[in-house]
C-alpha cells in the first residue's frame, strides 16, 4: 500500500515546481527592473540639484548642464544638453534689477530609462526637478 502511494504522487514536486518557477521569475525581474529605475530617479533628481545649485551660484547654463551630467555618471551617455532644461523665473538668467524679486531657478532633466527585460515596456521617460534662488 504505502509504495502504491509513492508512485502515484511521483513528480508531484516537479509539477508543483514548474507552476511556480515562472511567477518568481516574473516577480524577480520586476524588482530588478524597478531597482534600476529608482537608482535610476534618486540620480537624475540629484543631478538637477546640482545643477540648480550651480547656475544660482555661477549664472551660467553650460555649466550648469555639466555639473548635472557630473552628477549623474551613470545616466551621463544619454544625458544629453536637450534632456537638462535651466531656466529662472525672470529669463534665462540670474541678474536681477535693483529692488526687483530675486528670481528662482528651475532645472529639468529628463531621462529615458530603457529596460533589461522590455517585459514591462521598451522605455520610460524618468524626469528630475529642482528648484533654487539665486545668488546662493
Amino acid at each position: 500500500m504505502l509504495l502504491r502511494r509513492l508512485r502515484s504522487e511521483r513528480g508531484a514536486a516537479a509539477v508543483e515546481f514548474a507552476l511556480v518557477v515562472p511567477v518568481l521569475l516574473v516577480l524577480l525581474i520586476g524588482i530588478i527592473e524597478f531597482g534600476r529605475a529608482y537608482n535610476a530617479q534618486i540620480e537624475l533628481s540629484g543631478a538637477a540639484r546640482e545643477a540648480a545649485r550651480v547656475m544660482a551660484v555661477r549664472n551660467d547654463p553650460a555649466a550648469a548642464r555639466a555639473a548635472a551630467r557630473a552628477a549623474a555618471p551613470s545616466l551621463n551617455p544619454a544625458l544629453t544638453d536637450g534632456e537638462i532644461a535651466v531656466g529662472t523665473s525672470s529669463g534665462a538668467s540670474c541678474t536681477t534689477a535693483p529692488g526687483a524679486a530675486t528670481p528662482v531657478v528651475t532645472v529639468t532633466a529628463a531621462y529615458p530609462l530603457t529596460f533589461l527585460t522590455g517585459m514591462f515596456g521598451a522605455t520610460v521617460t524618468i524626469t528630475g526637478k529642482s528648484s533654487m534662488q539665486c545668488g546662493g
